[in-house]
């Protein structure tokens, strides 16, 4: 990105949010900043059945992988017994940092939770 290669991103979703705050594999936020902090549009691809309309975003929880996943190669434990391993599989990226939410209906654009309102009343 800072070598000015990147023109845009588009990411996948495992899970959107009526207002527009995005849930997917860990990195996604991390992405996400970078491309803001380089002036690249940020966009995520997801069919409306993506969308929980009912859940708020802070309600959403995030699973937590086993630290274990990552003190350790294989068999072998690289990381001292006593430190304390925070592994979550997902996070959640905030829809200011979002360009738009591309869907098979079109493409929400904010302010997210009217945009994603008029997406499901076209299929209503």
């Amino acid at each position: 990105m800072a070598n000015g290669l990147v023109d845009k991103v588009i990411v996948g979703a495992d899970r959107i949010v009526k207002t527009g705050h995005v849930f997917n594999k860990i990195g996604t936020y991390q992405i996400a900043t970078m491309a803001k902090q380089h002036g690249i549009p940020f966009y995520v691809a997801a069919p409306l059945s993506t969308f929980d309309m009912e859940t708020k975003a802070e309600d959403v929880i995030i699973e937590m992988r086993k630290g274990s996943e990552v003190t350790g190669i294989g068999d072998k434990k690289t990381a001292p017994d006593d430190i304390n391993v925070i592994n979550p599989a997902f996070d959640m990226t905030p829809p200011e940092l979002i360009s738009g939410i591309i869907t098979e209906k079109g493409v929400a654009k904010p302010p997210y939770e009217e945009s994603i309102k008029k997406l499901f009343e076209v299929i209503l």
